[in-house]
């Protein structure tokens, strides 16, 4: 799970079989403190790919700039390069995504997405006055 904003706007390609996948990036930021008392800030870059009407999804609302909410299961994809050298890449492959921009007021951007199951998810007029309670978290 991660929250981020998108880095490049989503690239969206058929395979021969039809199916839909789309690549983005998302970037997050860590900030803390040190020992200095100096405010710290760390960004990571994570490639983000997701298929059939996720990929659709993404590659209609979201944009370079978008935040967003990922979640979804690692891959790592291995090859040998041109120069003999031994390659990787790993990947978020999304399950879920929940568009976190607003428009006037809080409203949501637009419609969030979940994979394979296409269940939709509300996102609440303001999320900061809803109250939150154990037995309503889903894990």
């Amino acid at each position: 799970m991660i929250i981020g904003n998108v880095t490049r706007d989503p690239e969206l390609k058929n395979t021969p079989s039809g199916q839909s996948v789309v690549s983005f990036g998302v970037a997050t930021n860590l900030v803390w403190t040190d020992q200095g008392g100096q405010q710290q800030k760390k960004t990571e870059f994570h490639n983000i790919i997701a298929w059939r009407k996720l990929a659709e999804v993404c590659a209609k609302y979201l944009k370079k700039g978008s935040k967003v909410y990922i979640e979804g299961r690692l891959q790592t994809t291995d090859w040998t390069g041109q120069d003999g050298v031994k390659r990787y890449r790993t990947e978020i492959v999304a399950e879920n995504m929940i568009m976190l921009d607003s428009k006037m007021g809080g409203a949501p951007s637009g419609p969030s997405m979940s994979g394979p199951s296409e269940e939709i998810i509300e996102i609440p007029e303001d999320p900061m006055e809803e109250e939150i309670r154990v037995e309503n978290i889903p894990f």
